[in-house]
């Protein structure tokens, strides 16, 4: 229960570090798909570039409907009626596709193992949250809608939705972080083939 609760309020701060730590080891780390199949890793990096794109318009979308409204009211529309945590699902196609942008099928699956570990309690906690504040209009939706993978067939929105600009900036910049990390790989792999960065370690 403790490290449950302490994964959910620190999610933040852990994915956070755990991001750092991993631009540290690609950083350092010679990616061994990248000579041995250059055809394969062109092909993830693609696919990469996709899922970034997906991850970061569909964060942008779901962010419209949550500024100004994440707890105060229960958002059922738009994204959030394909699926109750559609934030959370643009975030993994985010990070599969930057994990994929490494080249590496090991810090890929790095990426899918964090995601698997953080996020499940993440929603949990949130959901025992909303439950206290909704009651059971909160159950009606959880009867409906599922809770990950979208049901596209559920889809609707409203003709008009009042957002809150200042919160929908922050929640852009944060979407929009995907594209950093991408840019960020970019430099690192610049800086390693000019020799000014070594590497001490072989990856897949």
């Amino acid at each position: 229960m403790f490290q449950m609760e302490f994964i959910a309020r620190y999610r933040t701060r852990l994915s956070q570090a755990l991001g750092l730590v991993y631009l540290l080891v690609f950083a350092f780390s010679e990616k061994k798909l990248e000579t041995a199949m250059p055809a394969m890793t062109g092909m993830m990096i693609v696919a990469g570039c996709i899922l970034v794109g997906l991850g970061i318009v569909g964060r942008l979308w779901c962010a419209q409907y949550i500024a100004g409204h994440k707890t105060e009211s229960l958002v059922t529309e738009g994204p959030y009626s394909v699926c109750r945590n559609p934030l959370y699902f643009f975030s993994l196609l985010g990070g599969i596709g930057v994990g994929l942008c490494t080249e590496s099928l090991t810090l890929t699956l790095v990426i899918l193992m964090a995601f698997a570990v953080i996020y499940p309690i993440t929603i949990l906690n949130e959901e025992r949250d909303l439950l206290k504040l909704h009651g059971k209009s909160y159950v009606r939706y959880m009867s409906a809608v599922p809770r990950f993978l979208p049901k596209w067939s559920l889809f609707r929105e409203p003709a008009e939705y009042l957002v809150d600009t200042r919160i929908f900036r922050r929640e852009m910049i944060d979407a929009l972080c995907f594209a950093l990390i991408i840019g960020l790989f970019e430099m690192i792999e610049g800086l390693a083939n000019g020799g000014i960065i070594r590497t001490f370690f072989a990856l897949y």
